[in-house]
């Protein structure tokens, strides 16, 4: 269709636009700036203000926000008018070069990890030229990265830009040995997005949903997703028209999104884009959950972005599809010739490396109180990383590290020992959905990230831990002479695969025998946020982002004070909010309940049909059973919680919540969930699982 390309990125200040409204010249110098990091001076930014403060007026903008990523995950933008007045009560309409490049905002007032006190407020934004600005609701806003007035990163933008530097440095390093000089290395990414859409009144109606995001309450539904019918299902009037408009939203945005369709639980449903440069992806994810939630509003829907907002059906992810390449080439799709499959090979080998070498990184980055509920839980890749490579490139790695692969000195041929390698197609493997890291042909799959989490820190994890790994690989290789070097390339892979060769795994994750193999192999099993953190703040951990350049110490234990602030304080809502339902919503209806019950016995033993009242006596039994259960689960919960709440240490808060104050809750809900199985549904204060799940 004519006017579906024609309707493509109109709402984004993109290259093309910039042709058009820049000069030449700016504009040449601009693309130098974005393409080489080359200075940005005063003249140019003023005409690049002016060209798109005209530009975002023609579109409707009236106002311009630098958009940032506060530690607290979400996107941030402080909306100023383009409006000046002139002083005899007219104006004109004024955006500079020093507005588009620098901002200010209050440094104190987003989460800072102790970086900043409260008398401390100065921050800085700073125009993100990487990443093209765009008009959003008559704003044009500019993505920015945020830091203190000391200049300490308190933004997730930032240390991401770094570590797309560090990436790019070493593996430029490496693509020298093999005699070729690109211009960028870029990791590329596409971010899959499941999601909930449910109806409005039902959502309204929920308040642990309303304030918690999940429902902390729910006996399991008569029907879930155990006929597998949803999955590719036909998709319902409702939610395609919300469908169709977020498509049209995000297109005019410039996000390519490709491919929609149901996903396994009822009401659960996933958008995929085409692959982006890594910074940009994760700029569009952003715009990609705002605007879901606000269009469904506008269908009188809900889009519930939480990890798990029901238990007993699949939780929701956002599977981080991540590759490495140049203009030229992706560096992870193996190639035609010998060589270019030894290049595949150390690559893949620098991979394999950074997630063995830094998995406990890796869980931190995808650990979120909502995620604690999804991983491990049989619809989702256990919390323990690995990585799926498949039949093809297992055998390839095991010839490797048995020495069957070799360089024939006498004619410099490689023979990696796996007569299909020249061949290999993209999918040369079966996909394995329970790994939380697995080849797909030319790509990685980080599965274990959650569908609300900013993937910022996923990213930023991998690219600096994989940038270690090349980083290594260069300084063991460079300066030997190219007839050697093929040989000490293979022998170096060798090495690293039989080093690493734990993180690798085939069978199936969700499995209890894995747990006990993968604890056999020495591989971490961080199965709560709080055990998950404490990584951050290692010796090991400090050391990688320090030589990549990507976070001081500072700015690293700044991070983790953040999460462990941020999970402390979405617990302590959690255990708030359910103590508070439990008493007050579901203990007066469920006593009520057994009250009528009650009265009905009487009445009728009265009459004299005493023999007929014995199921009736029976559920008016379990009713006061399950009262007085719920009454000692309330009184465990509180005191759980109020010792949580005691501790100064963040640290300690956090484990205190996650075995603690956790499986308290867990209990107190088993206790609530019982009971709705037997009050009527007449009496159930809330919708229950059928009521919400289940619409036209």
């Amino acid at each position: 269709m004519a006017d579906l390309t024609q309707r493509y990125g109109t709402e984004v200040f993109s290259d093309a636009v910039m042709k058009k409204w820049l000069p030449k010249d700016v504009y040449k110098k601009l693309v130098a700036t974005i393409a080489d990091g080359e200075p940005l001076d005063l003249d140019v930014a003023n005409a690049v203000a002016h060209a798109m403060k005209e530009w975002a007026m023609l579109r409707g903008a009236t106002h311009y926000a630098h958009w940032f990523q506060p530690l607290s995950g979400i996107t941030s933008e402080k909306h100023d008018s383009f409006l000046e007045p002139v002083g005899d009560g007219t104006s004109i309409t004024l955006f500079s070069g020093k507005n588009l490049v620098q901002g200010e905002s209050d440094a104190s007032s987003f989460p800072n990890g102790g970086l900043r006190a409260t008398f401390e407020a100065r921050g800085y934004t700073i125009w993100d030229v990487t990443s093209p600005a765009f008009v959003k609701d008559e704003v044009l806003c500019i993505p920015t990265a945020f830091c203190s007035y000391n200049g300490e990163a308190l933004d997730k933008k930032t240390p991401l830009l770094r570590s797309m530097t560090a990436l790019d440095t070493q593996a430029k390093r490496i693509l020298a040995l093999f005699g070729k000089k690109p211009k960028r290395v870029v990791p590329y990414v596409g971010n899959e997005q499941e999601y909930f859409l449910i109806r409005k009144d039902a959502y309204r109606r929920r308040r642990d949903l309303v304030i918690c995001g999940r429902t902390l309450f729910g006996a399991t539904p008569c029907k879930g997703q155990e006929l597998e019918e949803h999955y590719f299902g036909a998709i319902r009037p409702t939610v395609s028209a919300f469908m169709k408009e977020l498509d049209d939203e995000l297109w005019a945005l410039g996000i390519p999104a490709k491919t929609k369709h149901n996903e396994v639980a009822p009401c659960q449903h996933e958008l995929a884009p085409v692959y982006s440069e890594c910074n940009e992806a994760i700029d569009n994810n952003l715009l990609v959950m705002e605007k879901m939630k606000l269009i469904a509003s506008r269908h009188d829907l809900v889009c519930l972005l939480h990890e798990k907002p029901f238990r007993g059906i699949n939780g929701s992810g956002k599977h981080n599809n991540w590759s490495l390449g140049t203009a030229d080439e992706n560096l992870l799709d193996p190639g035609d010739t010998p060589l270019e499959n030894l290049q595949f090979v150390a690559f893949l080998t620098a991979v394999i490396e950074a997630v063995d070498e830094y998995a406990d990184l890796l869980r931190m980055s995808a650990a979120s109180c909502g995620n604690d509920h999804r991983l491990g839980a049989h619809e989702a890749p256990p919390a323990i990383i690995s990585i799926f490579l498949g039949n093809q490139l297992t055998e390839l790695v095991q010839k490797i590290m048995d020495g069957k692969a070799s360089v024939h000195a006498t004619d410099g041929v490689l023979d990696l020992g796996a007569h299909t390698l020249p061949k290999l197609m993209r999918d040369n493997t079966d996909r394995n959905r329970t790994s939380p890291f697995a080849f797909t042909g030319n790509k990685f799959e980080f599965r274990a990230v959650g569908s609300e989490a900013n993937v910022s820190d996923a990213n930023m994890v991998l690219d600096t831990a994989v940038a270690k790994s090349l980083k290594d690989m260069a300084d063991a290789l460079e300066g030997l002479d190219q007839a050697q070097f093929p040989a000490a390339m293979l022998e170096y892979c060798k090495q690293k695969l039989i080093e690493h060769r734990r993180v690798l795994f085939s069978g199936d994750g969700y499995s209890e025998n894995w747990h006990t193999e993968a604890e056999e192999r020495g591989l971490v099993n961080n199965r709560t946020t709080a055990d998950a953190l404490v990584c951050m703040t290692s010796d090991k951990s400090i050391a990688l982002f320090e030589e990549m350049g990507v976070l001081s110490r500072e700015e690293l234990i700044c991070r983790y004070d953040c999460k462990l602030e941020k999970y402390n304080k979405l617990m302590n809502i959690e255990a708030t909010t359910m103590v508070r339902e439990a008493r007050r919503t579901y203990r007066p209806v469920i006593t009520a309940y057994a009250t009528k019950v009650a009265k009905g016995l009487e009445t009728i033993r009265a009459a004299g049909t005493e023999e007929a009242m014995q199921w009736e006596q029976e559920t008016l039994n379990q009713l006061c059973h399950g009262i007085t259960k719920i009454n000692e689960a309330i009184q465990a919960l509180e005191q759980a919680h109020m010792a949580a709440e005691k501790l100064d240490d963040a640290q300690a808060q956090a484990c205190a919540y996650a075995h603690e104050v956790s499986p308290a809750m867990e209990r107190l809900r088993e206790t609530v969930d019982d009971m709705e199985e037997i009050v009527a549904a007449d009496y159930w204060p809330v919708p229950t699982y059928d009521d919400i799940l289940f619409y036209v």
